[in-house]
């Protein structure tokens, strides 16, 4: 499958702002945008494997196209909501426990590179990632 494989966050554009949109404090803003994440992801039919390793935490989480599931982030915001398959992107919707706003995250190959997207509260952000 095309998502298929191990990525290594390259460069981030925005990012630092929309964590901040998120509530994100200063400090965990400035060691996440050097965090060094690397996902794998599987791909078998509509069902997923994702790890994702960073300077500060591993973690892995199964999911199922349209099927919603839990996730917290790496600052300990609660999540809840699924990835579905539009075209030839992932398109996450996922809602926050704590105060019910919206969060949505697409994941598209471009090229020879993995586009992470982000928006929340009007809020946009890209990381993106390259094979490795």
């Amino acid at each position: 499958m095309t998502f298929n494989g191990t990525w290594k966050v390259d460069r981030s554009e925005n990012y630092e702002k929309f964590m901040e949109v998120m509530g994100i404090n200063m400090v965990k803003r400035k060691l996440a945008s050097h965090d060094n994440l690397k996902i794998t992801l599987e791909q078998t039919g509509d069902k997923f494997h994702v790890k994702e390793v960073s300077t500060f935490r591993t973690v892995e989480i199964d999911f199922t196209l349209g099927v919603n599931f839990e996730y917290s982030l790496a600052d300990g915001t609660e999540l809840s909501g699924s990835w579905l398959m539009e075209g030839d992107m992932l398109k996450g919707t996922f809602t926050r426990k704590d105060n019910g706003k919206v969060l949505t995250t697409t994941r598209k190959i471009i090229g020879d590179e993995l586009v992470q997207s982000y928006s929340y509260e009007g809020c946009e952000a890209k990381r993106i990632f390259k094979r490795g």
